[in-house]
C-alpha cells in the first residue's frame, strides 16, 4: 500500500522528516518496505523561472529564428533566440536559464551558446520541455499575472514528495488510508510527547457544508441481501460535468501509482484513499426504472464489466441492479453499461459496507483484485458509511460542478455495535513479556480512538469502534 507523504501531512501537522515516519510507523506495526522520492514532473522544474519578453524581433541570419531579450528578475534581461512561431513581446513564459537541465529524451544541459552570430543565453519553453504536456507547437504562454523571476515549480505548485510502500497485514485495515495512518502516527505522537492532546489531533475532513439543493432526482433503493449488504447508502448529483480533473486531483492520485480517469471517478478514487471508503458512481440515465437493487442474480448470468470482459456470474455474487439487469459486481467490479463517461450529467453515488466473506469469495472467484475488494473483504468501518458519502458529494460538486438532487438513502437495518474487550493488566504483561504502567495502556488506548468504559486496578473495559 502506498502512502503520500505530502498527502499525509494534510491530515497531521507534523515537521517530522519522511525518514523519521518511516521509522515510526515500522515501530508500530506499519512496516515500511521501501521509501521513494517523487515529482510529478521530471526533474521537478528545478531552475526554471518565470519570465517577461521585453523585445522580440527577427534573427538578421534565419527567417525562422527570433531574438528576445527577456527579463527573468535577474540584474539584466537576457538575449534568447528563439525558434518558436508564437513568441511574441509583452508574454509571460517560462525561461530555461543557463545551466539549467532540460529532461525531454535524454536530456540536456542549456549553454551560453552563439546561433547564426547571435548569442543566446538561455531558452524559452514549450510544454513538452517542462515536462508538462506533449506539445511542441509553440511556446508556452503564461496567464498575465505570473510574477517575473518566481520559480516555476512555485509557479505550476510542483512538489517533492516521499511515498511509503507500507507491507500491510490483513488486520490492519483501519490503516488502509491516509487519514488511517495519520490517526496511528498521531497516536504514536501523542504518548511519547508531553502535549498528549495536540499530538493526538489528527485532522479529519468537515462535511458541514453538505446540504441537498433539490429533490429532482430521486432513485428508490431496495436491498433484498441485507447479510450480504448490511448497510447501503446513496445520493445524487445532477447537472455536472465530466472531464479531466485539476491538477492537485491528478497529482495526489499519480503520487501513488494510480492513473486519473475524470473529474468523477477520480473524486471517488481519492475518497477511497483518504479514509479506506470505497465508492463507486453510476451513470443515474443508466438505471432503469429508477431503482437500484441490491440482490443476487441466477447463476450462470452473463455480465460484462468495465474491463469489456463477460462473466458469468455465481449465484452468491451480491450485484447492484437497476429494474431490469445488473449494473455493478458489488464492492468488487463496475459494470461497462453503467460507468461514467464524458457524456453523463447526473450520477447516482453510491457507499456502503459490504459482508466481507461475501466480496472474499467473489473476487476470488472471478480473479479480481481491485482497490475496492482487497477493503471490502478485510473490512471496512461500518460507521464512515454515510460520512464518506458527504465527503465525495461535496468533492465531486467542487471538481465537476452540478448539484445534490436527493435526500441521503441510508438502509442500516441492524447497526453494528462496537466490540466490548475486557483487557486484563497481569495478562497483557504474559502476554507481551513487558511491563507497562497502567496508565500508559491507557493512554495507548485512548489515543487510538478506543473508549475506555470502565476500570479496576487490574482490568479495563474498552469500546473498540467497529
Amino acid at each position: 500500500m502506498k502512502i503520500s507523504y505530502c498527502w499525509l501531512r494534510e491530515y497531521i501537522n507534523t515537521s517530522l522528516p519522511p525518514e523519521k515516519i518511516a521509522e515510526i510507523l515500522t515501530s508500530i506495526g506499519l512496516e515500511v518496505e521501501a521509501l521513494e522520492q517523487y515529482c510529478p514532473v521530471k526533474g521537478g522544474l528545478e531552475g526554471f523561472v518565470v519570465g517577461e519578453v521585453l523585445t522580440c524581433h527577427k534573427h538578421p541570419d534565419a527567417d525562422k529564428l527570433t531574438v528576445t531579450t527577456v527579463n527573468t528578475g535577474s540584474d539584466a534581461p537576457l538575449c534568447i533566440v528563439c525558434g518558436a512561431p508564437n513568441v511574441a513581446a509583452g508574454q509571460k513564459v517560462v525561461v530555461a536559464p543557463v545551466g539549467t537541465t532540460i529532461h525531454l529524451g535524454d536530456g540536456f544541459k542549456i549553454k551560453k551558446t552563439k546561433i547564426r552570430g547571435v548569442e543566446s543565453a538561455g531558452m524559452i519553453c514549450a510544454e513538452d520541455e517542462l515536462g508538462l504536456g506533449d506539445s511542441h507547437e509553440g511556446i508556452m504562454v503564461l496567464d498575465d499575472s505570473a510574477i517575473v523571476g518566481m520559480p516555476a515549480k512555485k509557479y505550476f505548485n510542483i512538489e517533492t514528495d516521499f511515498i511509503f510502500e507500507i507491507g500491510l497485514t490483513p488486520n490492519r485495515i483501519d490503516a488502509a488510508s491516509h487519514i488511517g495512518v495519520a490517526r496511528d502516527l498521531a497516536a504514536f505522537l501523542a504518548v511519547n510527547t508531553d502535549d498528549f492532546d495536540k499530538a493526538r489531533d489528527y485532522y479529519i475532513p468537515s462535511v458541514d457544508d453538505f446540504s441537498v439543493d433539490n429533490n429532482s432526482l430521486p432513485i428508490e433503493v431496495i436491498v433484498e441481501n441485507v447479510e450480504a449488504c448490511p448497510r447501503y447508502a446513496g445520493l445524487t448529483v445532477s447537472g455536472l460535468t465530466v472531464g479531466a480533473s485539476p491538477d492537485w486531483l491528478q497529482n495526489r492520485l499519480r503520487s501513488i501509482g494510480l492513473t486519473p480517469i475524470n473529474n468523477v471517478v477520480d473524486a471517488t478514487n481519492f475518497v477511497l484513499h483518504e479514509m479506506s471508503q470505497p465508492l463507486h458512481a453510476f451513470d443515474a440515465d443508466m438505471i432503469a426504472g429508477g431503482k437500484v437493487i441490491v440482490k443476487t442474480l441466477p447463476d450462470e448470468t452473463p455480465f460484462v464489466t468495465l474491463d469489456g470482459v463477460e462473466r458469468k456470474l455465481d449465484v452468491e455474487d451480491l450485484m447492484i441492479c437497476n429494474a431490469e439487469a445488473g449494473m455493478c459486481i458489488g464492492g468488487v467490479f463496475g459494470g461497462q453499461v453503467s460507468g461514467i463517461t464524458e457524456a453523463t450529467t447526473k450520477i447516482f453515488l453510491e457507499s456502503a459496507y459490504f459482508n466481507p466473506t461475501f466480496i472474499r469469495r467473489t473476487a476470488k472467484r472471478h480473479g479480481l483484485n481491485t482497490d475496492a475488494s482487497f477493503r471490502f473483504e478485510r473490512g471496512v468501518d461500518p460507521d464512515n458509511t454515510v460520512y464518506a458519502l458527504k465527503r465525495a458529494a461535496l468533492l465531486i460538486k467542487q471538481v465537476a460542478g452540478g448539484e445534490i438532487s436527493s435526500e441521503i438513502t441510508d438502509i442500516y437495518p441492524n447497526p453494528i455495535k462496537p466490540f466490548r474487550i475486557e483487557l486484563n493488566y497481569r495478562h497483557f504483561s504474559k502476554f507481551t513479556g513487558q511491563e507497562m504502567e497502567p496508565q500508559t495502556i491507557k493512554s495507548i488506548i485512548e489515543a487510538l480512538d478506543i473508549e475506555i468504559e470502565s476500570h479496576t486496578l487490574y482490568t479495563i473495559i474498552v469500546r473498540v469502534p467497529p
